[in-house]
């Protein structure tokens, strides 16, 4: 029998980390590109919603929205001028002109206009009710 003491051909060795290194490099890159594109996607699909809100709202006031007036346009009846409130804004029965209430809706229509946040409408809310 014939045995060898080593083999005819050297085993190829590679280093074990770069292979490694290579997958994580490109899963890290696909992984980025990926969410990347889904908040661009996200981000397209906000706009999309905001545009048909705006476009259902302008739908909506648009029968609300009065007939163009032929010219001249009429005169408008006047009304006799409102006494002058006291100072401080406060009407002689201690509440806001217009009411409390009022005051309210007018601030809650404003936050749904969007032209409050609702921390500014906390404040004001606070302000009125004196707390």
């Amino acid at each position: 029998m014939f045995m060898r003491r080593r083999p005819l051909v050297r085993p190829v060795v590679r280093p074990a980390g770069a292979p490694l290194l290579r997958g994580a490099l490109v899963g890290g890159a696909a992984y980025a590109a990926g969410r990347s594109a889904a908040r661009a996607a996200r981000r397209e699909q906000d706009q999309e919603q905001a545009i048909a809100d705006l476009q259902d709202r302008q739908t909506q006031a648009a029968p609300q929205a009065q007939a163009p007036q032929s010219w001249p346009p009429p005169p408008q009846p006047t009304a006799p001028p409102a006494p002058p409130s006291p100072p401080g804004g406060q009407a002689p029965g201690g509440q806001p002109p217009g009411g409390l209430t009022e005051q309210l809706t007018r601030l809650g229509d404003m936050v749904q206009q969007g032209l409050l946040t609702p921390e500014e409408f906390a404040a004001a809310k606070a302000r009125l009710l004196g707390t």
